[in-house]
Parts: C-alpha cells; sequence; structure tokens
C-alpha cells in the first residue's frame, strides 16, 4: 500500500491507539501505522465471535504493543488513553443477526461502552483525535440511490441502532466537550483479514470460504445492488479523517466501488477465482425482516472534503483478496 508522504510526517513517533486493533480494519490499519513509524497500541477483547485474530498482526508483535482488553472495562480505559495522540475507535459487534437474537450485548458495546470511552476521553485526554467506524446499517431501507449523508437514518436491526447511538455520542462530544472526533459510515469493506469463518463481519467472507472449499456459492436473494470498499481504501479514509482539519465534527460515507447485484459479484468472484459456482437461494425469513434491499453510496462529500476516492475496482479487490486466503485461510478457520 501506498501512501502519501504526509502521512509519514503526521503519524511518525506518534502514540496511536487502536480499538477491536486485531480485527479485519483494525489489523490493516495497524500494519499500515507501524510501516508510518507510529507507536501503535492495540486494545482487542479477542472475544471470538467478533474477529480478532492474532494472525492478523503476524509479523509485528515486536513492533506494536498489544493490550487483551474489553471497552466495556470502564476502568482500564483511562490507563490506554492518557498519552495517546490518536484513537481509532473500531471495537465493535458487527452481527445484525447477533444483535437481534442478544440485543443487550449490543448495546452493551456499541452503545454504552461509546459513551464510557468518551467519557475517560474527555477526562484523561480530551484533545485526542478520535475516528470512529460506523456503518451504512443506519440509513436503514434507503430511500433514492446513491444514499448521501443527508438521507433518514432509519435503522432496522438493533444493531443499526445501537451504532446509531455511538456516532451520535462521537458528534455530541467533539462538539460540546471538544473531544476532537470524526464519524466514517462503512459499507461492505473486503480485503485480507476479513473474516471468513462465518458471515457475521461480511458475506463476502463466507463466500470465500465457499469457493476455496470447493463449494458452490450460496447468494441469498440475489438482485439486491450493493457497493463495497476494499480494505486498503478504506484504512486510507481512516488515516485522512485523523489528520485533516476538516474532517473535526464531520460525517462521511465510504463505498463507492462496485454497485453491483450480489448475482453479479458472485459471476466476478468465479471469474476472478478460475473455479467454482454459486447457487441463488430464496432469502431467509430472519434476514428478510431486517434486509435493506439495494445499497449503494455516495462518497462525494469525503472526496470534496479530504479528497478521499476510492482506489481498488471490485475485481481488483477480489483477486487480492483471494491470493491472500489461498494461503492464509487455515489460519481463519
Amino acid at each position: 500500500m501506498s501512501l502519501p508522504t504526509p502521512f509519514a510526517q503526521a503519524f511518525k513517533g506518534q502514540r496511536v491507539l487502536i480499538t477491536g486493533g486485531l480485527g479485519f480494519i483494525g489489523s490493516n490499519l495497524a500494519r499500515t501505522l507501524v510501516k508510518l513509524g507510529a507507536q501503535v497500541t492495540i486494545l482487542d477483547s479477542l472475544i471470538p465471535e467478533y474477529g480478532g485474530n492474532r494472525r492478523n498482526v503476524h509479523g509485528l508483535e515486536k513492533k506494536l504493543s498489544i493490550n487483551l482488553s474489553d471497552v466495556r472495562d470502564r476502568h482500564s480505559l483511562p490507563e490506554f488513553l492518557r498519552g495517546q495522540h490518536f484513537l481509532f475507535n473500531l471495537a465493535g459487534q458487527t452481527s445484525h443477526m447477533d444483535s437481534m437474537s442478544d440485543p443487550e450485548t449490543d448495546l452493551e458495546i456499541n452503545c454504552r461502552a461509546q459513551l464510557t470511552l468518551l467519557e475517560a476521553c474527555r477526562k484523561h485526554n480530551p484533545k485526542l483525535r478520535v475516528v470512529f467506524a460506523s456503518t451504512r446499517q443506519i440509513y436503514g431501507r434507503p430511500d433514492y440511490l446513491p444514499v448521501d449523508e443527508k438521507h433518514p437514518l432509519r435503522p432496522v436491526d438493533v444493531n443499526g441502532i445501537n451504532k446509531l447511538a455511538g456516532e451520535e455520542y462521537h458528534l455530541l462530544y467533539s462538539q460540546v466537550h471538544g473531544v476532537p472526533s470524526t464519524v466514517l459510515r462503512l459499507t461492505n469493506t473486503i480485503g485480507p483479514r476479513m473474516r471468513v469463518k462465518d458471515a457475521r463481519q461480511t458475506f463476502v467472507g463466507i463466500w470465500i470460504r465457499q469457493i476455496l472449499g470447493g463449494q458452490p456459492i450460496e447468494v441469498w436473494g440475489g438482485a439486491q445492488r450493493r457497493d463495497f470498499t476494499y480494505v486498503d481504501d478504506a484504512v486510507e479514509a481512516f488515516l485522512l479523517a485523523a489528520t485533516h482539519p476538516d474532517a473535526v465534527g464531520g460525517v462521511f460515507n465510504l463505498g463507492g466501488v462496485g454497485q453491483v447485484s450480489l448475482r453479479e459479484l458472485a459471476e466476478t468472484l468465479v471469474e476472478v477465482a478460475g473455479e467454482g459456482s454459486y447457487r441463488v437461494r430464496s432469502f431467509p425469513a430472519d434476514r428478510r425482516k431486517i434486509d435493506i434491499g439495494d445499497y449503494y453510496s455516495d462518497c462525494r462529500l469525503i472526496e470534496s472534503t479530504l479528497g478521499w476516492k476510492p482506489r481498488t475496482t471490485i475485481k481488483q479487490a477480489l483477486t487480492k483478496t483471494l491470493a491472500y486466503y489461498r494461503k492464509e485461510l487455515p489460519n481463519y478457520l
């Protein structure tokens, strides 16, 4: 991943805390920050359901600090936050279905813990630059496409409601308490180190596992249109959000690549892999209730404000992801 020189100037020697740093996006972010010369500390609970995996930082163990702790532990947070210059807040429960079957846990992680974290920032490190990973799920079923940041917010599941609350806490603490925060609304981020053992993080992960395991890809519905973000592009957006002066107090969509139906995505994955097949199934009734239908993002605001736009096509993203898991799949099952 090639990054502009200003990032090296911004992060070299700086202390950076990443919550959820052993997870998919957090670990890719950590790897880039280490290359930029930052002093990286990872905070992760390593609870199996939430995506953390030590393999994600393989080879970097001596170049960063790993702390096994939970963002719900209010007593340990001040110690981790003191002296940090940047906080990339990616800790969260990402499964929409889990949020419906276990809403209390989702509330604790995606809502209450966010307030606790921000209170610790306010009391112990109020000038800490914060970037929060939110989700397109908070928009619910789109009224129009592409979806911009002015679209009404109508989450269709507990996860979306709690992520919206966490997002609002970050914006409030930025506006009222001066804790400089930025919100990024992510959509279907894919790439190396994403969760593939199940669909808790992204359905593309389980598709990768199926195709490499010689099984047909299962496509539910198939007509729904989606867009995607390759993880390296997402990492660049996080770095921009943490360093650009116009990002403070802002909310920005990511995404914008692909805009394909799930059936078309499956066809592309089979083409890129040079093997495999797919089959279309009826959408399961329990998932249909919280499905948002077609969704793809309008990313013009982040482009005009921060200068970010995705660089990686969907074919390139799938090619790079498949290459990684052809070697690494056993470490992610």
